[in-house]
């Protein structure tokens, strides 16, 4: 009976040794803003590589790109398309100078990232504190809800 109960315990033993866990994948978005530094009326280039692990995602759930002016209320989400190779882009002209902050918004394998930037287009305006985004600690609850839906 002890070998029988000795033999079954090896077996769960060698059979949980057996098994690969399969590491967690991350949501990857590299976000490119080109030129950091731009003009008026010339159009900057933004660009989104997402990827998951290694492999490049070529069918996000949403991209879009959230871009405003710094200390405004007014924020342009502007949804975009798969480019090719995992770059997701968009070409945006300015017409007033400042310092500007962009939001790539990302939903892909069920995970979403949010990569942030700041560029400025011909004077730099006076920028916002925390980039105008509290931290989440700093949040009571109403906002933490608010800014979720955003």
């Amino acid at each position: 009976m002890k070998k029988i109960m000795l033999f079954c315990m090896a077996l769960i033993i060698l059979a949980g040794c057996g098994k690969k866990e399969e590491i967690p994948k991350m949501l990857n978005v590299d976000l490119a803003v080109d030129p950091t530094q731009g003009k008026v009326n010339v159009p900057v280039k933004f660009q989104a590589k997402v990827t998951y692990g290694d492999e490049v995602v070529t069918d996000a759930d949403d991209v879009s790109f959230e871009i405003w002016l710094a200390n405004s209320d007014d924020h342009d989400k502007i949804a975009v398309k798969h480019k090719g190779n995992g770059i997701y882009e968009l070409e945006k002209a300015f017409d007033e100078e400042g310092t500007y902050y962009v939001y790539a918004h990302v939903t892909a394998r069920d995970m979403h990232n949010m990569p942030k930037k700041e560029f400025v287009i011909g004077k730099p305006s006076t920028p916002e504190q925390n980039g105008g985004k509290k931290e989440m600690d700093e949040m009571n609850d109403e906002e933490m809800n608010d800014e979720e839906m955003k």
